[in-house]
């Protein structure tokens, strides 16, 4: 999916992860009911299913990814930030143990059987992540530009998603493409592209 170094790919990542440690550092308890721009769940429910997408993602790098119940969403705990970033460690952790580059992730989330090579999974969780940064920021009122190599990164991902009759299913993990022919910048593209309106919530 991305046609970049390993070690970049993985600098690239933690980059964008740890960014999003810091905003749901600023989630309080009266903001976890916001909207958010996935339109089925509030800030509560984002930040719940970014962390059990880590744990999943982390099971996969280690093997265990076709276990259903890695993919399951833990009970509610009392300090979200905590668990949040307890669980993007152990992601960045995962990934980032030798041998990982050249595995097959199982990825029971997306269906029975489901496998696909680390770096593509590796991108996929990437990119997933960028957006997901800018929608919590969004959720609280925040600014959100990632970096430029981050940005063309993540642009250069998006490009590769199939926008198929799949994403007007119920649960699809993004949107289908919004149009933006005279968009020139790169995040501004990869939301449009993953069916985010960069103008949320106008």
């Amino acid at each position: 999916m991305l046609t970049i170094g390993w070690e970049t790919l993985l600098g690239l990542h933690e980059r964008a992860v740890r960014e999003t440690i810091e905003l749901v550092r600023r989630v309080r308890p009266e903001d976890l009911d916001r909207p958010t721009p996935c339109t089925e769940w509030t800030l509560d429910e984002l930040v719940s299913h970014m962390t059990t997408q880590h744990y999943g993602f982390a099971a996969a790098a280690r093997g265990h990814g076709d276990i259903d119940a890695v993919w399951r969403q833990p009970p509610p705990g009392e300090d979200h930030a905590a668990e949040y970033a307890r669980a993007a460690e152990d992601v960045l952790a995962a990934f980032a143990a030798p041998g990982v580059s050249g595995s097959e992730f199982a990825l029971a989330e997306f269906g029975a059987g489901v496998t696909a090579p680390a770096p593509f999974a590796v991108s996929a969780h990437f990119v997933d992540y960028v957006v997901h940064g800018w929608d919590v920021a969004r959720s609280l009122g925040l600014p959100f530009a990632p970096d430029g190599d981050i940005a063309e990164a993540a642009l250069r991902v998006a490009e590769q998603v199939p926008d198929g009759p799949e994403r007007k299913e119920q649960g699809a993990f993004f949107g289908p493409a919004l149009p933006g022919s005279g968009a020139t910048d790169s995040f501004e593209r990869t939301l449009l592209l993953l069916g985010r309106s960069p103008t949320w919530p106008g």
